[in-house]
């Protein structure tokens, strides 16, 4: 059950704060547990408050935006018929995406939700929220439950899907300028056929809305982050993580692969089809994949940026403390063992100041070498080669298996 759920069945009504339902026993922040569908697939059975109905709704969802294109396909003729330049079976963007990249959208509910739910919760756990400060966090904790609850944004997310992202967007720049399979001939040119009105106004405005509503999320997210930033967080300069204790943020990168190879996959099944049916290359599509992998960056990691500023702040305050604090304590080292005589009674060797100067060198070091992003190199990578990984398969358009094999050995060993 959700956090309100909880709150409900233990019976103390609006007592508890947001902050309060995090640190209760099971509970958790979700960016996917809310809203109408939500409700519509737990009604439905197909999901629950720990996803572990996500291979029913997989295969549903698949199957009524894929599985009529199969069957009208079959019954127009339009499956293997050559009469078209693309028939159904040869259209490589429709299968990756129905098939792959949809399914990848469901299955990264799944890991944002279990990489992610505890995730704010830290922000209590260590300390970093001064009790000052609570009645703020509890309000953009508050502001995101509202928000992604809304009935209201789904709503203007279906609107936006059929009214921009159908009959602009699909039609002007996905569309292929070839006969296909969804299209039959007409007086006017051509129109579609029925397989063509299924794929039109089901299959990809499920696909669309399912994307957008990534988008929302990532919004509801990035909202957060952004109203927790202007807190006056207490961070400490001298942790370990090198990020004043928000080394935690940084770990939130990793839950969004599935859905950076999404976006890979979309990008690989539209270049596949030009690259199979209009007859251009790999290569003439530098610019875009530039773009798709850019976009991808700043959907990961722009919102881990709004503690830029802080960090910064925390790292110069830091610097200046801990830096008048080595100066003294330095100063009374070299006093005691090089300026005077050191005690008789405490030889040097076996001596606590100097293993107490080592340990002060070494939180000044951590001071030094602090982070002002919450990015790390190794997690830019990552996301940046799973949006590539799915165009793999189409470096086999450029040279054969056997040339590439020896490039990529020649490369590695």
């Amino acid at each position: 059950m959700d956090a309100t759920t909880q709150e409900r069945s233990a019976g103390v009504g609006e007592a508890l704060t947001p902050s309060d339902r995090l640190m209760l026993e099971q509970s958790d922040f979700s960016l996917v547990l809310g809203g109408p569908l939500y409700q519509l697939f737990r009604r439905a059975r197909m999901g629950d408050d720990a996803e572990q109905l996500v291979s029913r709704r997989l295969m549903v969802i698949a199957a009524l935006a894929w599985l009529p294109l199969l069957v009208l396909s079959t019954l127009a003729g339009e499956l293997w018929d050559r009469g078209v330049a693309v028939p159904f079976v040869l259209d490589a963007e429709v299968h990756i995406r129905l098939l792959v990249a949809l399914p990848l959208l469901i299955v990264a509910e799944l890991v944002v939700h279990r990489r992610m739910r505890l995730v704010v919760r830290q922000f209590l756990d260590r300390g970093l929220i001064p009790d000052a400060e609570r009645p703020r966090f509890d309000a953009a904790i508050a502001a995101a439950y509202r928000l992604r609850n809304s009935a209201l944004a789904e709503a203007i997310l279906i609107g936006l899907v059929y009214g921009v992202g159908v009959f602009v967007i699909w039609r002007l720049y996905a569309v292929l300028d070839k006969t296909a399979w969804y299209t039959v001939p007409a007086v006017a040119g051509s129109r579609l056929s029925p397989a063509g009105m299924w794929y039109t106004f089901v299959s990809v405005p499920i696909f669309q809305f399912l994307m957008l509503r990534w988008y929302f999320r990532i919004l509801i997210w990035t909202r957060f982050l952004w109203h927790v930033s202007r807190i006056d967080l207490s961070l400490v300069p001298t942790h370990p993580d090198r990020v004043a204790g928000l080394g935690f943020l940084s770990q939130t990168s990793f839950a969004f692969v599935p859905l950076a190879v999404a976006h890979g996959t979309v990008l690989a099944g539209m270049l596949a089809n030009r690259i199979l049916h209009v007859g251009a290359t790999l290569t003439d599509f530098k610019v875009e994949i530039g773009i798709v992998v850019g976009f991808v960056l700043c959907l990961v990691f722009a919102p881990l940026l709004l503690f830029a500023p802080q960090l910064a702040r925390a790292k110069r305050d830091g610097a200046r403390e801990y830096g008048t604090l080595a100066e003294r304590y330095v100063r009374d080292f070299d006093t005691k063992w090089l300026r005077s005589a050191a005690p008789p009674d405490e030889p040097l060797i076996g001596s606590a100041d100097v293993q107490s100067l080592a340990d002060m060198g070494n939180s000044f070091e951590v001071v030094r070498t602090m982070r002002p992003l919450l990015m790390t190199r190794d997690a830019v990578i990552q996301i940046g080669v799973a949006t590539l990984l799915p165009l793999a398969p189409l470096l086999l358009t450029m040279m054969p298996l056997e040339q590439l094999l020896k490039m990529l050995f020649g490369i590695l060993f």
